[in-house]
């Protein structure tokens, strides 16, 4: 499926109305400077989340099905949204999104009847939700709960007891789902602010997203009735949480997809006034090459797999927590870095406040750890495609591979081939050997994985752009031609990741020498990096608006 074809959700002149309105009204109540203040103050704008949410703009309508009062955007609406709040700032990003977390239980689990209660109550008032499940001891283990529901005598209540920590809008939120180990396993409950014995500790002292609201949850014995019970019936939560890891996952890659453009933008700007040694930096290809160049391309590759994973969502394909997880660890890593190198490219200015990208770089470092750390993605990653490895007897990424070739070759596609490829041998080499028995093979697995399906992903991307198909709405900022560069480039560095790294991985599991690298195409992976300076020249005018000539 073409990036943003489907038809479900907002058309894109609604879209992008959505977009502007966003624009708008942020640069109207945060300021630059308003959000430096209230950054350097550990504030949350509570005040300015509950207009967004409200009759001044409404953006979480977007988020929400027409029958509740909402828009009934899709999730290609949403990636677009959440990547626009992102470049404003991740931590009013994650306040606003926190809502449609919090409500997500509800969405995907209540009854028709708890449907229509708290999400209209979310489109009508702009009540603020917040979503309890982490715990101090359970980290990403939700199927560690300490927290307990225990019915009340009669029948008509619960009693929930216990701690949860880490929840966005923890102390602003009117609504909160709670996830509680109940005697038929664990069930999400709807908690209302101001219930006897439910209480919030202090907002955390956090190192990045300081405009949002983070707080630990106490529940001493908070009696909740019965029809609080999500869907009616115990044991369900961890299903109901599965059900939405590839939608939230996707817009938590989209938060590091704004996140690392919003840096990178500003060092690109910043490279063409400053003058070095009688020229911009922006005129130097130590500079782009090395601190803007590499971090558009894998921002860009994410934003590929990202789309497409949104587009499948819209067109009601399910199980996609492996998508989502890709699409989370390409993008929330590349925009990490890439905050990381707009510090560096703005040399000691990068390192002081008032420049802005020290603290979108602290910012953005959360999206590697939220919704699932990177290595809960590279772990979900590679144990899923281990098993189709495993099921199709190898034939899962030969035949991705084939298909690849079977597209133009301008596109980067015949490299990203290799590197499905490649990919299909180590992880034979690794069946061969048993090697996933290692926890830390496994993770690296998950890595290669990720960045042969991106380079696919980037490859079919830049096909569809060259065809005239890219869909509606989706993201236009660079031409076909530069797309098939930074698809090529990208394709480049999957095929010598996975095939480089992929062959030191395995010789180092094992006692003895393996016969790896005769099976991988190394040679014709060396010989398809020629070509790649020139690709980044290109790159380098797309992003700077240079003809070439």
């Amino acid at each position: 499926m073409n990036a943003g074809a489907g038809t479900a959700g907002l058309d894109a002149a609604s879209l992008g109305l959505m977009l502007e309105a966003l624009d708008d009204f942020t640069e109207n109540a945060l300021p630059w400077e308003r959000r430096l203040e209230l950054d350097h103050e550990d504030v949350c704008p509570e005040q300015t989340v509950r207009a967004m949410c409200g009759e001044d703009l409404g953006v979480q309508l977007a988020f929400f099905p027409e029958e509740y009062g909402g828009m009934g955007g899709g999730a290609f609406d949403s990636y677009r949204i959440c990547e626009r709040l992102a470049r404003i700032d991740i931590g009013l990003a994650t306040s606003v999104f926190a809502t449609f977390l919090g409500c997500d239980p509800i969405l995907f689990g209540g009854t028709p009847e708890q449907k229509k209660l708290w999400l209209s109550r979310i489109c009508a008032d702009g009540a603020l939700f917040a979503y309890g499940a982490t715990e101090p001891e359970a980290g990403s283990d939700l199927g560690a709960l300490l927290t307990t529901a225990t019915p009340v005598a009669g029948g008509g209540a619960y009693r929930i007891h216990g701690r949860k920590q880490w929840i966005s809008n923890g102390t602003i939120a009117d609504v909160y789902t709670v996830l509680a180990l109940a005697p038929g396993g664990p069930s999400w409950f709807v908690v209302e602010k101001g219930a006897p014995g439910f209480s919030s500790a202090p907002p955390e002292d956090k190192h990045g997203i300081r405009l949002s609201n983070t707080a630990a949850l106490f529940l001493d014995d908070v009696v909740v009735p019965a029809e609080n019970l999500v869907g009616l019936q115990e044991g369900r939560g961890l299903v109901q949480a599965q059900l939405v890891f590839g939608y939230t996952r996707v817009m938590v890659a989209a938060f590091g997809l704004g996140g690392g453009w919003s840096a990178l933008d500003r060092a690109i700007e910043y490279s063409t006034n400053r003058v070095q040694g009688g020229a911009a930096l922006s005129e130097k290809q130590g500079y782009t090459h090395k601190l803007i160049v590499p971090h558009a391309v894998r921002l860009e590759a994410a934003r590929a797999f990202l789309e497409e994973t949104a587009a499948a969502l819209d067109s009601g394909a399910g199980g996609l927590n492996t998508e989502g997880a890709i699409a989370k660890y390409l993008a929330t890593e590349a925009g990490d870095a890439a905050a990381d190198a707009a510090i560096q490219a703005h040399g000691g200015y990068g390192y002081t406040r008032p420049y802005m990208v020290e603290k979108i770089k602290r910012d953005v470092r959360i999206t590697r750890i939220y919704e699932g750390t990177s290595e809960i993605m590279e772990m979900t990653i590679a144990r899923d495609r281990w098993q189709n490895h495993l099921k199709t007897g190898g034939a899962y990424y030969r035949d991705a591979a084939a298909a690849m070739r079977a597209s133009g070759p301008q596109q980067g596609a015949h490299t990203a081939a290799l590197a499905l490829d490649a990919l299909a041998a180590v992880l034979d080499a690794c069946r061969v050997g048993r090697l996933t028995r290692s926890q830390h093979v496994l993770l690296r697995l998950g890595e290669l994985i990720a960045y042969a399906e991106g380079s696919a992903a980037m490859a079919r991307r830049a096909a569809a752009a060259g065809a005239g198909t890219l869909g509606a709405k989706a993201d236009r900022r660079f031409t076909p031609d530069a797309l098939s560069a930074i698809s090529r480039i990208f394709a480049r560095e999957a095929a010598m990741k996975v095939a480089e790294e992929g062959a030191r991985l395995v010789a180092g599991a094992q006692e003895q020498g393996s016969d790896l690298t005769a099976r991988l195409p190394l040679d014709e992976v060396r010989v398809a990096q020629a070509g790649l300076l020139a690709d980044m020249d290109l790159v380098a005018d797309a992003l700077y608006g240079r003809t070439q000539g």
